[in-house]
C-alpha cells in the first residue's frame, strides 16, 4: 500500500468480509478470529442488530456537533452510568463524556484529574508586576497536585498524554521527551513503602488497568487494587481504572473491577475510561467520573468535535444493552473455561515452551518462553487468528458470542500449528 504511511506491518490476506467469528479474504478463503479487531468486536463481525442501527441512524442524523442537544448522547450517557451501578461496579459513577476511541478517553481522564488537582492545590500566582508573556509551558504555573501514576507493562494509548502514561521505551523514545508530570509504578506491588514513595502529595490521579492488555495480559490482585485505593484515599488522588480492553463483559462482569471478580467494593475508582467493544467497530469511547469529579469541571474545560455524535452514540446505547445481558456475561465465563481447560492441556504438552496461562473470561494470555510470532504465522496459514501481547505471549480476546465448537476448532488449529513450530 504505497500511499499508507508505515506505521502497521502487516501479513499478506486482505480481508474483505466478516460474519461473526470469521473473516473471509479477497481470495475467499475464510479464518477465524480469535483477535475480534483487538478485543473490538465483541458480537462479531457484521452483527445484524449493530448493522440495522447504523443504517436507521445514518439515514436520519450522523452528526450535528455538540453545540446543540442530540437525542442519543445523553440516552447513551445515562445507560453507561445506570448499568454501571447496577453491575455492582464503580458506584459513584455519575456522569460520562462521550468521545471517539481509548486514547482520547484516557486524554480526557487524565486533564479531569489535572484539573480536579489544581482544585485541590491551586498553582501559585504569577507575579503581578511581571510583564512577561507565557510563551511556553515551561512558564506556566503548575498546581503542586499534578502528578499522574501508572504502572510498567501498562498501554493507554499513543496521544501524547496516554502514551506519556505508557512506560514502554519502544512507545516513547521516537517521541521523546514525554509531558512532564509522569511517574511509573510496578504493576501489582502492594508493599505499603512502595506505594507510599509513589503515590505522594502531589498525585492528581493513578492510571491503571485492572488487566493489562498489550502489556501481557496481567491480571491485578485485589490486594494492589484495594492498596492503590487507600493510598489514594489518603493523599486525595483519583483512582482511575482503564478498562478499555477489559471493560463491557470481557471477563464475564460488565467491568473487570466487579465485586463478582473478587475486587473488593472499597478498590471501586472514580474514573472509568471505556472504547474497544463499546462500538463492535464503530468508533466510540467514553469516561465516567464521580460527582465529585463532575463538579470540578466547567464549560469549556474539555471538547470534542466528533466526540458523542448521534450515529456512534446510538450504535454504543444498541451495543451496551447487549453487551450487559446477563445470558451473554454466563456464556462468556463458560466459554472462558473451555479455552482455559485447552490452554492447560497445551501447557502439559509443552512444559520447556509454555510458561503460564493467564487471564479471565475471554481475556487470556499463553506465555511463552520464546518469539510467540512463528505460533500466530502458523495458525494464519492454517486459518486461525490470533494476536500477542508484550515480548511472549499469545492473546486471545475473540469476539464473546464464539461457540463451544469454534473454540474447538480454533485450539485444534492451535495445538497443530504449536506441534508443527515446537516439532512434535
Amino acid at each position: 500500500m504505497p500511499y499508507m504511511i508505515p506505521t502497521y506491518v502487516r501479513p499478506s490476506p486482505v480481508f474483505h468480509k466478516g460474519q461473526g467469528c470469521h473473516l473471509w479474504d479477497v481470495e475467499n478463503r475464510r479464518y477465524l478470529d480469535f483477535t475480534a479487531g483487538i478485543a473490538v468486536n465483541a458480537l462479531g463481525h457484521c452483527d445484524p442488530g449493530v448493522t440495522n442501527v447504523i443504517a436507521q441512524q445514518a439515514s436520519t442524523l450522523v452528526h450535528s456537533s455538540n453545540l446543540y442537544h442530540n437525542p442519543w448522547t445523553g440516552a447513551l450517557s445515562r445507560l453507561l452510568v445506570e448499568t454501571t451501578i447496577s453491575s455492582g461496579a464503580m458506584q459513584t459513577a455519575a456522569r460520562a463524556f462521550v468521545c471517539n476511541s481509548g486514547t482520547e478517553a484516557n486524554e480526557a481522564a487524565i486533564k479531569f484529574a489535572r484539573k480536579v488537582g489544581s482544585q485541590m492545590s491551586p498553582p501559585p500566582s504569577s507575579s503581578s508586576s511581571s510583564s512577561k508573556p507565557i510563551t511556553s509551558t515551561a512558564d506556566t504555573p503548575a498546581s503542586p497536585k499534578h502528578e499522574i501514576v501508572s504502572f510498567h507493562s501498562s498501554f493507554h494509548g499513543r496521544t501524547m498524554g496516554a502514551l506519556s502514561a505508557t512506560p514502554n521505551p519502544k512507545y516513547q523514545q521516537p517521541f521523546a521527551p514525554m509531558l512532564p508530570g509522569f511517574r511509573y509504578g510496578k504493576y501489582n506491588d502492594a508493599d505499603a513503602a512502595a506505594l507510599d514513595a509513589l503515590i505522594t502529595d502531589a498525585t492528581a490521579a493513578v492510571l491503571v488497568e485492572p488487566i493489562q492488555g498489550e502489556g501481557g495480559v496481567h491480571v491485578a490482585t485485589p490486594a494492589f487494587l484495594t492498596a492503590l485505593r487507600r493510598r489514594c484515599n489518603t493523599v486525595g488522588a483519583l483512582l482511575m481504572y482503564d478498562e478499555i480492553q477489559s471493560g463491557l463483559s470481557r471477563t464475564g462482569a460488565l467491568w473487570a473491577h466487579a465485586p463478582v471478580n473478587g475486587i473488593p467494593a472499597e478498590a471501586q475508582p472514580d474514573v472509568l475510561t471505556t472504547a474497544k467493544a463499546l462500538g463492535n467497530g464503530f468508533p466510540v469511547g467514553a469516561v465516567l467520573v464521580s460527582e465529585r469529579v463532575s463538579e470540578a469541571l466547567a464549560t469549556g474545560d474539555h471538547g470534542t468535535t466528533f466526540g458523542g455524535n448521534p450515529l456512534a452514540c446510538r450504535v454504543a446505547h444498541y451495543v451496551l444493552g447487549r453487551l450487559a445481558e446477563e445470558k451473554l456475561q454466563k456464556e462468556v465465563l463458560e466459554k472462558g473455561h473451555l479455552f482455559q481447560t485447552h490452554l492447560a492441556k497445551l501447557q502439559e504438552q509443552y512444559p520447556e515452551v509454555v510458561r503460564e496461562v493467564r487471564g479471565r473470561g475471554l481475556m487470556l494470555g499463553l506465555q511463552l518462553t520464546q518469539d510467540p510470532t512463528p505460533v500466530v504465522n502458523a495458525c494464519r496459514e492454517r486459518g486461525l487468528l490470533v494476536i500477542t501481547a508484550g515480548k511472549d505471549t499469545l492473546r486471545f480476546v475473540p469476539p464473546l458470542v464464539i461457540s463451544a465448537k469454534e473454540v474447538e476448532e480454533g485450539m485444534y488449529i492451535l495445538n497443530e500449528s504449536m506441534k508443527v513450530v515446537f516439532g512434535r
